[in-house]
């Protein structure tokens, strides 16, 4: 049983890699951030954040390595919405 739920444990983290990636791929190729909520991003790079602590805190590696690289997409998207939202009250 134990195997079993680590396979699972890491095709989750798979999915959710492949998840974020393209779309923090995507914005850093384009900049563009338009139809992006500011509020949505900052909830889903604060939930990986708390999901690594717990995940590090209960050993689980599939949970860490899923939510480190899910907070790295979402702060990467996250500054390039503020900038473009910056720029854009600029003009």
């Amino acid at each position: 049983m134990n195997i079993f739920i680590e396979i699972v444990g890491y095709l989750a983290s798979i999915c959710m890699i492949l998840g974020y990636l393209p779309q923090a791929i995507v914005t850093i190729r384009t900049r563009d951030t338009d139809g992006i909520a500011l509020p949505t991003f900052c909830m889903l790079g604060l939930g990986s954040v708390f999901f690594v602590v717990q995940g590090i805190c209960l050993g689980n590696i599939p949970l860490v390595i899923t939510n480190v690289v899910t907070t790295i997409c979402s702060a990467v998207i996250f500054i390039i919405k503020i900038n473009n939202d910056r720029k854009k009250r600029k003009n």
